[in-house]
């Protein structure tokens, strides 16, 4: 009985990971100070044992720095995380090698906060999160941020023009 208790457990913590879109080591949770703020989707993160990890936050895209808003949007990012400890749910890698995650000042998760703003796309092509999709929608119906102006570039365009 002991034994079919112990894997009801694991079958338990396993179907939560794949509902929560965590698969096995690659999730994890690491708390550091924010020392630098690229852009309005990345930052550097010194942890306590004083290592510097480059994130990219999952699921959005924010203007590049040399693209309209681009200022404004890392100026935003900034504003939420620089110089303060934050907590970091890490979900892989891009191919540049940056680590790609969740960033949490408390409970407020930045990754939606800047969306919620108006201050970056949700990027649909790489994440399916409907709460950041449905975040970008009410940001263009209010007009915040970016969609405050007309004919806004999405940043994978952009980049791809130049």
């Amino acid at each position: 009985m002991v034994q079919f208790h112990n894997f009801g457990l694991l079958l338990v913590a396993a179907w939560m990971s794949v509902g929560l879109g965590l698969t096995g080591l690659e999730a994890s949770e690491i708390t550091g100070k924010v020392v630098g703020v690229h852009d309005g989707d990345s930052l550097t993160l010194l942890t306590p044992d004083k290592t510097q990890i480059k994130v990219r936050l999952e699921g959005i895209d924010a203007p590049e720095l040399k693209q309209p808003f681009g200022a404004a949007s890392k100026k935003a990012l900034s504003d939420l995380v620089f110089g303060k400890t934050v907590r970091l749910e890490e979900t892989g890698k891009d191919r540049y090698r940056r680590t790609l995650g969740n960033i949490f000042v408390g409970d407020v998760w930045v990754n939606l906060a800047m969306v919620e703003r108006g201050m970056a796309w949700f990027f649909v092509k790489y994440s399916k999160e409907a709460t950041l999709e449905s975040a970008e929608i009410k940001a263009r119906k209010m007009r915040l941020g970016l969609w405050g102006g007309k004919d806004q570039t999405a940043p994978w365009e952009w980049r791809k023009s130049k």
